[in-house]
């Protein structure tokens, strides 16, 4: 095996161990969630077992990642196929990680956001448009004008921009959501 393929089964390990730390998942609570078994998880996550497809699917399946993204496959030569997420903060003090999945300029743009806990005090902001998101995992606080509601996995939260707004995890653990956005206002199609 070449040095660089050796380096990038190497570097699985520990990509798979920040992305259960980003989850805020334990290896007992991923052990029950994939079936398999708490030390057979730390072995593979500190290198000392090879990564194989019986494992790495079940993983990809509860992380709700492709399989090359969640491994870091080497690019192939495909750009839909590797997105390119983007790290900031935004308006409201929220440290997030950004996959734009569609570039369409004046139209809905569609994003996966990673939300990371802040301690920061919520700042509710206003801009043009109209916003959709759909929470894939953890738990998000939504402040809308003098409204607040906790939204869990497969709840989704559709409102007008320009009314006073914040969202963000609840709690200590990270949350994601699909998140569109209409930068003229346009609503997510109904059904």
């Amino acid at each position: 095996m070449d040095a660089e393929l050796e380096r990038l089964i190497g570097d699985i390990g520990p990509r798979l161990n920040r992305v259960r730390q980003d989850r805020g998942l334990t290896l007992d609570e991923l052990a029950g969630a994939t079936g398999i078994s708490v030390s057979t998880l730390s072995r593979l996550e500190s290198g000392k077992r090879r990564p194989t497809l019986d494992l790495l699917l079940p993983l990809a399946r509860v992380y709700r990642m492709s399989l090359e993204h969640m491994i870091g496959a080497p690019q192939t030569g495909d750009p839909r196929a590797h997105l390119t997420p983007h790290h900031r903060e935004t308006r409201t003090g929220i440290d997030s990680v950004v996959i734009p999945l569609t570039t369409y300029p004046g139209r809905i743009q569609v994003f996966k956001q990673i939300l990371s806990p802040t301690t920061a005090t919520p700042t509710l902001v206003t801009h043009p448009g109209h916003a959709f998101f759909y929470v894939l995992a953890g738990t998000v606080r939504l402040l809308l004008g003098d409204r607040e509601r906790l939204l869990k996995p497969g709840d989704n939260a559709d409102f007008d921009a320009g009314s006073p707004h914040w969202f963000g995890p609840a709690g200590d653990s990270p949350a994601e959501i699909l998140h569109l956005y209409g930068p003229h206002g346009d609503r997510f199609p109904a059904g």
